[in-house]
């Protein structure tokens, strides 16, 4: 009889640890999903903050493409009030809008020789550039956390915590199917 009772209660302990540790492994994939989102806003913010300067520099030189400019500004807006509503396919969705509104001012920028010779629009462009870089090599790694986040919260066992606990589905940053094809350098430049 007292073998049973060692049995049953090592066996819930047992069960216990191991319902202790998954809880633990949700938690830390649902933190993870948050820090990647954090290190994605860190770099839209930093650029955002770059963006009026290359903006101004382009205005003093460009006076003719005030629609391209505008697109950009607009754009950055339209990222801006989906970072602030924490609506992640919006933030997609407005991404890809402002980086052909880049992709287009730097395209409109070769018609501008002194522009393109001016030390702050060369250094604001290349600061652009790599924080675009940045940018999407933040969004691959909030994908891949926010995708094991999405398996382990649906796999067995982790499924029964994950709905006790109401463990939610983390939202992958989507791309607009513009930002996946190539770019037409002809139309660019007309």
């Amino acid at each position: 009889m007292e073998i049973v009772i060692f049995v049953l209660i090592g066996t819930a302990v047992a069960i216990l640890i191991y319902a202790v540790l998954i809880y633990n492994n949700l938690v830390r994939l649902k933190h993870d999903v948050t820090k990647a989102w954090s290190n994605i806003d860190v770099l839209l913010k930093q650029r955002h903050d770059e963006l009026p300067k290359l903006i101004e520099t382009c205005k003093q030189y460009m006076k003719f493409e005030q629609e391209t400019l505008e697109k950009v500004m607009l754009a950055r807006a339209a990222v801006n009030n989906a970072m602030r509503q924490g609506d992640v396919g919006a933030v997609g969705a407005a991404e890809s809008q402002l980086r052909l509104g880049l992709g287009n001012l730097f395209a409109v920028a070769e018609n501008y020789p002194d522009l393109k010779a001016n030390d702050t629009f060369l250094h604001l462009q290349s600061r652009i550039t790599g924080l675009e870089n940045s940018i999407a090599d933040r969004r691959e790694f909030y994908n891949d956390s926010a995708n094991i986040n999405n398996v382990r919260i649906e796999q067995f066992p982790d499924i029964i915590l994950a709905r006790y606990f109401s463990f939610k589905p983390a939202d992958l940053l989507e791309f607009d199917e513009a930002e996946l094809t190539d770019v037409d350098m002809g139309t660019l430049f007309n």
